[in-house]
């Protein structure tokens, strides 16, 4: 919501747009995520928990579970001046930065996984990757998305980074949405890519 700011000096009315908080990175306990993100909202704050589905066994039977993207991280908009009540949090450990100085995570990092979420495509955790083929997605629910593309088992997938974590989401995707950006991704890198055991 704009807020109205009175100029008194030159008598005029003028809006003022509401700063964005940044998102930032909190490291959570193991397992802890769903209800650290739970009670972070309950206090007004925005906190954005990207999970995959999985199928577990059990002693009898199969059963799809809702995991982390990022075991053992959610990511919450706060002022960092004011990240007392956010510690405070239960499960939340610390929030990720340099020095003990918070480090805010790149907006199009997370507007990358959110989309992600959104398109309710197959997606798991993945090893992060420094180096590979970047590409852009040109058609589809995740047009305008940009990763690295890989080959995996004759399965084309698009691999999301955030960088402050050193953390990856894949996905499947047909490879004919994907354009090159960049440099290509060496043979030696996709032969070794495979996904991280949740």
């Amino acid at each position: 919501m704009a807020v109205a700011h009175l100029n008194l000096e030159a008598g005029t009315a003028s809006i003022r747009e509401p700063q964005v908080l940044p998102w930032y990175a909190l490291r959570v306990r193991s397992r802890s995520e769903q209800s650290a993100g739970a009670y972070l909202r309950n206090q007004g704050l925005e906190a954005f928990l990207p999970t995959y589905e999985d199928t577990r066994r059990w002693s009898d039977r199969l059963r799809r579970v809702e995991l982390p993207l990022f075991p053992g991280y959610l990511f919450c908009r706060f002022d960092p001046l004011d990240r007392l009540p956010i510690l405070k949090a239960p499960g939340v450990i610390h929030v990720v930065g340099v020095a003990k100085r918070p480090v805010p995570v790149d907006d199009a990092e997370i507007a990358a996984v959110q989309m992600i979420v959104r398109s309710g495509l197959p997606r798991q955790p993945w090893p992060y990757l420094q180096v590979g083929q970047r590409v852009r997605i040109e058609s589809g629910a995740l047009s305008g998305l940009e990763g690295v593309l890989l080959n995996l088992k004759g399965e084309h997938r698009v691999v999301v980074s955030v960088t402050l974590l050193q953390r990856s989401v894949s996905l499947e995707i047909d490879a004919s949405w994907a354009r090159p950006i960049r440099f290509p991704v060496s043979a030696a890198i996709c032969s070794l890519a495979r996904p991280v055991n949740a």
